[in-house]
């Protein structure tokens, strides 16, 4: 059996990070809330080190097996109405998961194959890009420091937790940052609609390469593009613009891993 611990009393000083980790929001230890059993059994599935559990004991009880097999010092139990009233709003899922964030994988320690994002805004494209990575075999992944981060609520919710495979690099000075990876080798593409444009079906794949992907509205700035090596445009029928970013970057990343 599980050593439940039963919550007699929900205002205790280790249940309150259920309530102020809210979406990109993180403690000085790296700590991160994940939320919905099967992106915690995912989690539960990797090297990251788990603080506690806060759920249901039905799903304790599905899922024993899975959660005897890591070492996580408080297994919290309570009702679904005991979890709405710790994080302050209706639920739709029976189960949490406080965690603690990966260690950054140094740039000279990355994959041949990397997507970067530059100024994305959105927690949810963050996410869902990272998802697409995971199962395109795209294992790093590179994003600025300013940005959403992809162990943030939200983001390890849309990825379903599929980012904890990824390596991940966040960097602070993009341009910096480019040239130095120019320097290890790798060609550097940017997802962009320009005159020099190489459409993506006539895209020569590069043995070592890095996708950026830039802003939902603003794309990539003419500075950032003067130091990238090529910029890749995927062809669309006359009259549409452009594709969400996530799946954009899902097509391109298909293109450079299957062509």
């Amino acid at each position: 059996m599980l050593n439940l611990i039963e919550i007699e009393d929900i205002n205790i000083p280790e249940l309150q990070i259920y309530k102020q980790l809210r979406d990109n929001a993180f403690t000085e230890d790296n700590s991160f809330i994940a939320d919905s059993p099967k992106v915690i059994n995912l989690l539960l599935e990797s090297d990251l080190e788990i603080k506690s559990i806060l759920s249901t004991k039905e799903y304790y009880e599905e899922f024993e097996d899975l959660i005897r097999k890591k070492d996580i010092e408080k297994l919290y139990v309570a009702t679904k109405k005991e979890l709405e009233s710790i994080v302050g709003h209706t639920v739709h899922h029976n189960a949490m998961m406080h965690g603690i964030r990966p260690e950054p994988t140094p740039l000279d320690a990355l994959g041949d194959k990397i997507i970067m994002l530059d100024e994305i805004s959105s927690t949810q494209n963050v996410g869902s890009i990272a998802r697409s990575a995971a199962a395109l075999g795209v294992n790093s992944y590179l994003l600025p420091k300013q940005g959403p981060h992809p162990y943030s609520r939200r983001s390890l919710r849309v990825s379903m937790g599929y980012v904890s495979k990824l390596q991940i690099h966040i960097y602070e000075n993009i341009i910096e940052t480019i040239e130095a990876l120019k320097q290890a080798g790798y060609t550097i593409l940017a997802a962009e609609v320009t005159n020099e444009s190489i459409e993506l079906a006539k895209l020569e794949v590069p043995e070592k390469w890095v996708l950026i992907m830039g802003h939902e509205g603003k794309g990539i700035s003419k500075e950032i593009l003067e130091h990238c090596d090529k910029t890749v445009k995927i062809e669309m029928v006359e009259g549409i613009k452009s594709f969400n970013v996530s799946v954009a970057a899902s097509i391109m990343m298909y293109k450079l891993i299957y062509s």
